[in-house]
């Protein structure tokens, strides 16, 4: 294919038509919803990732917790949701189509499309390390038990992503129901310990506990939360590409982030503050791990009812796990056609087990890190390119789009770089995103940007109704 030429990918991709699309309430919301209420995100909410503070979010007290957690919330919605969701609702076209305006005809294939798909296999780690201690904790918890059921997990949830993804869709519509069910039950039973919560003392009871020195400052708070949480969406907020062409208009598209993705947020994880906080409050325990088997067997006052709300969590983690799954082997089925995806998506599971029974995946606030420097630049890039282009899709842009590029390269290194060196920076997947956004936008007023390849008027999608946006 020359540089000049319309790939295949690009040319044959059938838009979403308006006659397949529904209401936000029946796609968009809902499917955003079940990802905040999986237990591996709202667990981490009160130490905002396992960072190691004092205290977690609520160092500065249950106020400045949850104020972190609305900014973070509104953050994912406005800056990595919006635009995503606009272009694939003005467009009908998939992620990896559209993110070949930001990379290129050619580059596109890599980016967003493959990099999407290998860090799913990253989340079917963590989805795997976690949902196997939950289960393990029902039969005893020893080390082989819960690695064994890793392997397990994974490798069935990569099987039924590969192969049978409608029927996990079905039951999935109820599934998120039981950690609503379970976050409500804990809620309720620790409701009356709020109003005694002490913020000093949890610091206190905390740096006993870890060794640290201090609690955060209320900027480290704020910063914290963001970083959690806008790491743990980022790839979901880029995948608003392929969420966004199934929505009617842009109403629809904000409608279904309001409510799915910041709604969601701060009542997944506001709940598991609140009840992290009222447990400490009422007992003096610290115990940050809303999820864990042993923090609801104390709650309700019973280990063996502990261990089993730790397996229906376990339970209801498992769809998350097989769209996962699902939406690699629908990367790896594009950028790699003439590999059988039974060996790719084979692959791919297998270093989702390693991640697992290493415990690599259960460093939670690491793997969010990670996820944010990948995709906090994609983001951001993508969004200058659809505002410069007037709030619309470019079109597809001729080989590799340097601009996206560069732009990507040094988002990602200044949103790794607190994992892999004393340098801190705030934020980080937020700063991933603006150095992103920056950066094309000065690189494609220089000029950096290839040529946006000509389409034909049968190829160039038809643009839902929209209100202005």
């Amino acid at each position: 294919m020359s540089n000049g030429a319309l790939p295949d990918y690009v040319r044959m991709a059938k838009p979403n038509p308006a006659e397949n699309r529904a209401p936000w309430y029946k796609n968009t919301a809902p499917t955003y919803a079940g990802i905040f209420l999986w237990f591996v995100f709202w667990s981490q909410a009160p130490t905002g990732g396992g960072a190691g503070a004092p205290g977690g979010v609520l160092g500065q007290g249950i106020g400045v917790a949850l104020l972190g957690l609305v900014v973070a919330a509104l953050l994912c919605h406005l800056l990595f949701y919006v635009v995503p969701g606009l272009l694939g609702m003005k467009t009908g076209l998939p992620l990896y189509v559209v993110g070949t305006s930001t990379y290129g005809a050619q580059g596109g294939f890599l980016m967003p499309g493959f990099l999407m798909g290998v860090l799913q296999f990253g989340w079917l780690g963590v989805n795997s390390y976690f949902a196997s201690k939950a289960i393990a904790s029902f039969f005893g918890d020893s080390e082989v038990t819960w690695k064994i059921i890793a392997v397990i997990w994974a490798a069935a949830a990569a099987f039924v992503g590969l192969k049978g993804i409608q029927y996990v869709a079905k039951v999935a519509t109820f599934l998120p129901l039981i950690p609503l069910g379970i976050l409500a039950i804990m809620l309720g039973k620790t409701m009356g310990g709020i109003g005694d919560f002490d913020a000093e003392a949890l610091v206190t009871a905390g740096t006993v506990e870890g060794g640290a020195t201090s609690g955060l400052s209320f900027l480290g708070v704020i910063l914290l939360s963001i970083t959690f949480v806008v790491g743990f969406f980022a790839t979901a907020g880029a995948a608003g590409v392929d969420f966004g062409m199934n929505n009617k208009d842009a109403k629809d598209v904000q409608m279904g982030g309001l409510v799915g993705i910041a709604l969601a947020t701060i009542v997944a994880a506001g709940a598991a503050i609140l009840i992290a906080a009222g447990n400490f409050g009422a007992t003096g325990n610290y115990s940050m791990n809303p999820a864990s088997a042993d923090f609801m067997g104390g709650l309700m006052g019973s280990a063996g009812t502990g261990k089993v709300m730790a397996l229906l969590l376990a339970v209801a983690a498992f769809p998350p796990a097989c769209f996962s799954s699902f939406i690699a082997a629908n990367s790896f089925k594009t950028t790699l056609p003439k590999v059988n995806p039974f060996i790719s998506v084979g692959i791919g599971a297998g270093v989702s087990v390693l991640l697992a029974v290493t415990g690599l995946a259960g460093r939670a606030g690491a793997v969010f890190t990670v996820i944010g420097a990948s995709f906090g630049p994609v983001c951001g890039a993508m969004m200058v390119d659809y505002l410069m282009a007037g709030k619309k899709w470019a079109g597809p842009r001729a080989g590799w789009n340097m601009a996206g590029w560069i732009s990507w390269a040094a988002g990602f290194v200044v949103g790794i770089l607190p994992l892999v060196s004393s340098v801190k920076i705030p934020a980080a997947p937020l700063t991933a995103f603006i150095v992103g956004a920056v950066l094309y936008y000065v690189l494609a007023k220089a000029g950096l940007e290839s040529k946006v390849l000509e389409m034909t008027p049968a190829e160039v999608p038809a643009e839902a109704p929209s209100t202005e946006s």
